[in-house]
């Protein structure tokens, strides 16, 4: 499939980490660092040390306090995830350290807002390859395999103790702007994230099912499974017939099967990922 061997070449996972890290670090530099916001993760303890520690810029604290966690890394997770990884946080580093910008909005609530887009649209972008970050997504993902501790729950527990810290140390107006870039942040990495690969997953309960099968697969030329199933009321025998489509599909597949069977049952669902067959494959740590 050529769209999966694209997923998978070199040459495309370093051009979405080249362009995701960019976005993601020229937004800190030219939005938060004026504004003297707390990112969410291990940018934001660099941020934090480099302001108390008044010694580091917080690029190089970033590669630095990277450094044990991909050492660690090295022993648990796979080379080719993170290598990517390794290259995403040099250049996120790299570019905070030597590129001066400042995108000139003034306004706090207005920044926080921008910023949090666009560190958003730049981790998600990232994600969308076979590395990720660095930072704590290493730490995250050696937890998720060793101990079963979901992502979620370890980024919720530490950025918790981190802006839990920051209100200790930091303007209280300060640290609340910086958790709504976070909030904001966090949104649009789930919205880029989705973007590309949203699917919607259909089940069709109709006496005409070989029918609808058989069109789906002519004129839509995507597979199709049958579930075999039985009516509550009647206790009949019937074929559930399930299709991941994506949206474009949606309308097409929708006239299809009434086309066929006015008295068909259609529901769709919205999916957040689907892997295998000819879709996308997993991502290996």
């Amino acid at each position: 499939m050529p769209g999966r061997d694209l997923a998978y070449s070199v040459r495309w996972n370093l051009l979405l980490i080249s362009a995701g890290s960019l976005i993601f670090a020229l937004a800190l530099k030219g939005i938060a660092e004026p504004h003297g916001f707390v990112p969410a993760g291990l940018f934001g303890v660099s941020v934090l040390v480099s302001q108390l520690s008044d010694t580091f810029g917080a690029g190089l604290w970033y590669m630095i306090l990277n450094i044990p966690m991909f050492a660690i890394g090295w022993v648990f997770i796979g080379r080719r995830f993170l290598l990517y990884s390794l290259y995403a946080m040099v250049l996120t580093g790299l570019t905070y350290m030597l590129v001066d910008i400042d995108f000139g909005i003034d306004d706090q609530l207005y920044a926080a807002v921008t910023c949090g887009a666009l560190t958003g649209a730049g981790a998600g972008t990232v994600l969308r390859s076979l590395g990720s970050n660095g930072g704590l997504d290493v730490i995250g993902v050696i937890l998720l395999q060793r101990f079963n501790i979901g992502l979620g729950k370890f980024y919720f527990v530490f950025n918790l103790g981190l802006f839990s810290f920051s209100f200790l140390t930091l303007d209280a107006d300060l640290v609340i702007a910086s958790l709504i870039m976070v909030f904001v942040s966090s949104a649009a990495v789930e919205y880029f994230l989705a973007m590309f690969s949203q699917r919607k997953i259909s089940f069709i309960i109709s006496s005409h099912s070989d029918k609808i099968a058989a069109e789906i697969l002519e004129k839509l030329r995507i597979g199709a499974t049958f579930i075999e199933g039985q009516g509550a009321y009647h206790g009949g025998h019937k074929k559930i017939l399930l299709a991941v489509i994506n949206n474009i599909q949606l309308k097409r597949l929708e006239e299809i099967v009434f086309t066929i069977d006015p008295h068909a049952l259609f529901i769709v669902e919205n999916t957040f990922t689907v892997i295998g067959s000819t879709f996308s494959r997993r991502k290996l740590y």
